[in-house]
């Protein structure tokens, strides 16, 4: 790859979802003039609601709540409002999106009814980087622009998998079958028996929302799944109670069976798996679990029968793995997952890695002269998208503008080639879920390199309250904006209100405060000192020289 020697001034954004709007104000904040293609006649992508799904079109239910919470799903410069729910109803989503858009004046730099038809090089991309990119107005009428550099914000929810030939006799079903992506709300489910085949998060909503309604729910699974619930000890949001550096940190510390171990027995306390015909065949972080509340209440009534996959189809009667059967159905929903692609892309753009598309830290082709394109938000972690997504076009903004250099293409390939063997390894991958990655490595990787990655030493030294936040507390992206590029004054504020906000749209009853006991203040300073002696040890075994160089520079008085 040459090195990027380029002026990198105009660049397409294609797409006004989350990805897309966080990469459009990333080209504003680093001086670029950016141009965003929307198909659609409004921003958010998947979050936007319509009652009719479109053809190459994100697709969600009327129903559809988030389970990330919303301070771990918050843009790192803009929290959401204080009143808002934590688990938030898509409307409210799509609510927060257009505030961020609207505080950021991102709304002129974005073309609605703008289909993307294709991108290519441009005959002199190996002098220049350019790209031609070809779209298709609300008429009809194409256009041809060129651009410095192109950021593909496209998601992975757009092509739903049908996989009908691995169900022999879906032919003579003399019911109604449909894919997840067309669900929009139970009503056509009333007094029906459906089949529900998939146990990912939306079959999982899908089986308990019908089952409300429906003579009965079945639930096919293959593999079977670990399910959590949203809400954790002492009704906190369980992001924000587990999702924390220092659990990362203890992650690097202990063999992963250990927590595997841990947490297995900690849910099967709560309800056992087995007896709830749920256990799956994997451990349960080699695979990001069913989020649901609801759907072990559910199975416990009887309302959804869980069942293994299914063999084959009669009629109306679904045959399952274990020879038994279900007569009379009415309705089967495959909520069977996605497909992935970049159709306006040429193929020879894309490198290929096992069983998925191979990108330099999940963001840039190896393959490219010049690293004039970036995917981003085509990742998928424990986590938020959305504070994911923003580091990457921040990072990739850095790089458009040569702030960053990236690795000759060799070296790039080679490094997508063992990430590919590492997330083999490490999850449970197909392919239709190719890709995993740990939420707070992957962050804190990119983050290094824009160079606003957190000091925990220099925190412990200079900002202690501060410190005891970021290592104790949630894993929130507003500690990506306390130095370094993108710096933002309000980041510290945040981050200490970031409980504030959570527990303020609960305070709709007053009440007398509890005050914590004396008892509680010991356990809290106990735990500190561990997590301060954790930490240290984590930093010098990453990096041994790294204390010692750090207190070389602290000027201490002598005594």
């Amino acid at each position: 790859m040459c090195e990027i020697s380029i002026m990198v001034h105009r660049v397409a954004v294609i797409g006004a979802g989350p990805s897309g709007l966080t990469s459009v104000k990333a080209c504003l904040d680093e001086g670029m003039v950016p141009t965003c293609f929307e198909s659609s006649n409004d921003m958010g992508g998947l979050w936007k609601f319509k009652e009719v799904s479109e053809p190459n079109r994100a697709s969600i239910y009327r129903s559809l709540t988030i389970n990330i919470s919303k301070e771990m799903m918050c843009f790192s410069d803009l929290p959401i409002p204080a009143d808002y729910p934590n688990y938030m109803h898509h409307s409210k989503i799509l609510k927060y999106f257009r505030m961020y858009a609207d505080h950021f004046k991102l709304l002129k730099h974005i073309r609605f009814q703008t289909v993307v038809k294709s991108v290519r090089q441009r005959p002199d991309f190996s002098r220049t980087g350019q790209w031609e990119v070809v779209t298709e107005d609300k008429d009809g009428h194409e256009e041809s622009h060129v651009f410095d550099a192109v950021i593909c914000c496209s998601g992975h929810y757009t092509y739903p998998n049908l996989p009908l030939k691995d169900f022999p006799g879906i032919e003579t079903f003399e019911g109604k079958y449909f894919h997840s992506w067309d669900y929009k709300g139970p009503e056509d489910m009333y007094g029906k028996r459906v089949v529900v085949i998939g146990i990912g998060n939306s079959g999982g909503d899908i089986a308990v929302e019908g089952s409300r309604v429906a003579e009965q729910v079945y639930m096919s699974t293959r593999r079977g799944a670990w399910v959590v619930r949203q809400v954790v000890d002492n009704g906190l949001p369980l992001d924000m109670k587990y999702n924390t550096r220092i659990v990362h940190i203890l992650f690097q510390l202990l063999p992963i069976n250990f927590f595997n171990w841990m947490v297995e027995k900690r849910l099967n306390t709560m309800y056992d798996h087995t007896m709830y015909a749920l256990k799956p065949t994997h451990r349960f972080f080699s695979q990001i679990p069913v989020i649901n509340d609801d759907l072990p209440f559910r199975i416990l009534s009887g309302a959804v029968i869980v069942k293994p996959n299914v063999k084959e189809i009669r009629g109306s009667t679904v045959v399952f793995d274990d020879g038994s059967m279900v007569e009379k159905v009415d309705t089967i929903v495959f909520a069977t997952g996605y497909n992935y692609g970049f159709p306006y892309l040429p193929s020879s753009v894309m490198h290929k890695s096992g069983q998925r598309v191979g990108l330099y830290k999940h963001v840039f082709p190896p393959n490219l002269e010049h690293p004039t394109l970036a995917i981003v938000g085509f990742i998928h972690a424990f986590g938020a998208i959305m504070p994911q997504a923003e580091m990457q076009a921040r990072w990739a903004t850095r790089v458009f503008k040569g702030y960053k250099k990236l690795p000759s293409n060799q070296a790039m390939i080679k490094a997508v080639e063992k990430d590919t063997r590492d997330i083999e390894k490490n999850y449970f991958v197909s392919k239709l879920t190719p890709l995993e990655v740990d939420f707070v490595s992957y962050m804190d990787d990119l983050a290094g390199d824009i160079g606003v990655r957190p000091n925990l030493l220099w925190l412990f030294f200079t900002d202690f309250p501060l410190f005891k936040r970021v290592l104790w507390g949630p894993m929130t992206a507003y500690q990506y904006r306390l130095t370094g590029p993108g710096k933002w004054e309000g980041s510290r504020r945040a981050i200490f209100t970031q409980f504030d906000r959570m527990y303020q749209p609960l305070k709709t009853r007053q009440l007398d405060a509890q005050h914590s006991s004396t008892s509680g203040h010991l356990m809290k300073l106990s735990l500190t000192v561990v997590t301060i002696g954790a930490a240290i040890y984590y930093v010098h075994a990453r990096n041994p020289t790294t204390i010692p160089n750090f207190l070389s520079k602290l000027h201490l008085p002598s005594v």
